[in-house]
């Protein structure tokens, strides 16, 4: 998505394209995640997270020979069948290793991570392709990925606790029904659907609408990922520790409506100096990252160590799912000015997305912790 700018201009793509290259990974990952509903559980978790890693690893090694839009759209496609699961497979190990009442501090090491990756990565992914092209990046991180391979290989646990109270013998219709039979899984679910389809809703965009609208340069992109993730790695973990002391819903309702602020401003945002543009998007990365923190805590604890991995597996294929339909509708509803060669109605979708955040709110109040959290 940061290299938005740069796809639309080599590939010489309509804003729609776009977002169904953003889309495309998100589309897979939602049907890999499917698949993985039913076998998340039934195997190691270092052995899963190993074979799924090693797919990922590949598809994004050979998104940087890719040499046309249609080539890129494909490769993509073949990544996000392994990089759905990853998602599903993180959230189980940190549920298997924390209680829920030490788990909003372990999701706020985890978000903080991702900022760290936002911090380092995205903006040096900017440069290389700003200074080179934009298949370095991934040639880079298909490399940096291979790494992390041998890591998970050589240093991280193995860990079967879970398939002690597994049934050998069930079916897909058994692994279906446990999920959908009970109502607080359908409740977590559907929380975490809405939650993530107002989370990115207006980022697909964010990047290309700074440079044509707001006026920023291809290099000065990246300081908002640099601030931003530098930011919410100190804000996440507090966050985390915030919602084991004071509560999901405490915390929830406060970062919600503060991410409402940066969200209605960037994207009502015109031609201003690079420190004002940086400042907004800064406070999206913060609160818009904190509020997932505080409902993913307690939608990790919807499910019972049993069937952990499989209700992961269905979390993760609607957020995918959402990812994509954030992506496709932002494009349907965004669109180039031929005249101006600015973008339009940037400023609906980010109150499509105030809405579907509070939206959020409510779903979020009918989870309840299942028992062996």
């Amino acid at each position: 998505m940061p290299l938005g700018d740069i796809f639309i201009t080599e590939f010489g793509i309509s804003a729609s394209e776009f977002s169904i290259l953003v889309s495309s990974y998100s589309f897979a990952a939602f049907f890999s995640s499917l698949i993985g509903v039913f076998y998340l559980d039934t195997f190691d978790r270092k052995k899963g997270l190993l074979f799924i890693y090693i797919g990922f690893s590949i598809g994004t090694f050979l998104c940087s020979f890719a040499d046309s839009y249609f080539h890129l759209l494909t490769l993509r496609i073949i990544t996000g069948l392994f990089g759905g699961m990853i998602s599903a497979m993180v959230l189980s190990i940190v549920s298997d290793l924390y209680l829920f009442k030490e788990r909003g501090k372990a999701m706020g090491m985890l978000m903080g991570a991702f900022s760290v990756a936002s911090a380092i990565g995205v903006p040096f992914a900017l440069y290389l392709a700003a200074k080179g092209d934009w298949h370095t990046p991934f040639f880079i991180l298909g490399l940096s990925c291979v790494m992390v391979c041998f890591i998970v290989l050589f240093t991280f646990p193995n860990m079967k606790e879970h398939l002690k109270s597994i049934d050998k013998n069930r079916s897909f219709k058994h692994t279906l029904s446990a999920i959908t039979s009970d109502a607080n899984q359908i409740n977590a679910l559907m929380a975490g659907f809405v939650l993530v389809l107002a989370h990115f809703m207006i980022i697909p965009f964010i990047s290309p609408y700074l440079i044509k609208n707001v006026g920023f340069s291809q290099m000065e992109i990246t300081y908002q990922f640099f601030f931003g993730g530098l930011a919410t790695v100190i804000s996440s973990p507090l966050i985390g520790r915030a919602v084991d002391k004071y509560g999901v819903m405490k915390v929830l309702i406060i970062t919600m409506f503060l991410s409402f602020i940066p969200t209605y401003i960037i994207t009502n945002l015109s031609v201003v100096p690079v420190t004002i543009g940086v400042m907004y998007t800064t406070l999206f990365f913060v609160f818009a990252t904190g509020r997932m923190i505080a409902p993913n805590t307690i939608i990790t604890a919807a499910a019972s160590q049993t069937n952990r991995g499989s209700f992961m597996s269905f979390k993760s294929a609607l957020q995918q799912l959402a990812i994509a339909l954030s992506a496709l509708i932002s494009g349907q509803i965004i669109f180039i000015n031929e005249l101006t060669n600015l973008y339009e109605n940037y400023n609906l979708v980010g109150y499509l997305a105030i809405a579907l955040g509070i939206v959020t709110l409510f779903l979020v109040r009918l989870i309840k912790v299942a028992k062996g959290n």
